[in-house]
C-alpha cells in the first residue's frame, strides 16, 4: 500500500489555481506568524516605537543631570529636605520650578525628567540619608 501512495504522490500535477491558491496561503500565514510571533511590525509602528525609546533616554540622561546639578547647589540639602517632606506627587514639580531639569535656552522642562530626577533624588544612596 505503501508503494500505491508513493506512485500517487510522484503522478500528482497540480493545476494552476492549485498553485496559486498554495502561494497565497502560504503567504497569508508567513505573515500571520510573523506579524503575531515574529515580532514584525509596520513602519509606523516602529517609528513610534523609536521615537517613545528617544524620549525615554533623553528624560534619563536628562534626570541624571538633573540629581547632580541639585545635589552640587549650594542649598543642595536644605532643598533635598524640602523634597522628601513634600507629597510624592508635587515632587516633580518642585524639580521642574527649580529648573533641574531645564537645559541651556530651553523654555520648557524635558519631558519625564523631572519625576526620575525625584525618585533618584529619593533614593539613600543618591540622597546620602
Amino acid at each position: 500500500m505503501s508503494n500505491s501512495i508513493m506512485k500517487a504522490w510522484g503522478d500528482y500535477k497540480p493545476s494552476k489555481a492549485v498553485w496559486l491558491w498554495s502561494c497565497v496561503g502560504a503567504a497569508v500565514v508567513t505573515m500571520v506568524v510573523g506579524f503575531s510571533a515574529g515580532g514584525w511590525v509596520t513602519g509606523k509602528t516602529a517609528t513610534e516605537q523609536a521615537e517613545a525609546s528617544t524620549s525615554a533616554a533623553v528624560a534619563q540622561l536628562a534626570a541624571s543631570i538633573c540629581v547632580h546639578r541639585f545635589m552640587a547647589a549650594p542649598d543642595a540639602q536644605t532643598a533635598l529636605a524640602a523634597l522628601q517632606s513634600a507629597d510624592s506627587w508635587k515632587r516633580d514639580s518642585m524639580i521642574e520650578e527649580g529648573g533641574w531639569v531645564t537645559f541651556a535656552d530651553a523654555k520648557a522642562p524635558v519631558d519625564g525628567a523631572a519625576d526620575i530626577c525625584a525618585g533618584k533624588l529619593m533614593t539613600p544612596s543618591t540622597s546620602g540619608t
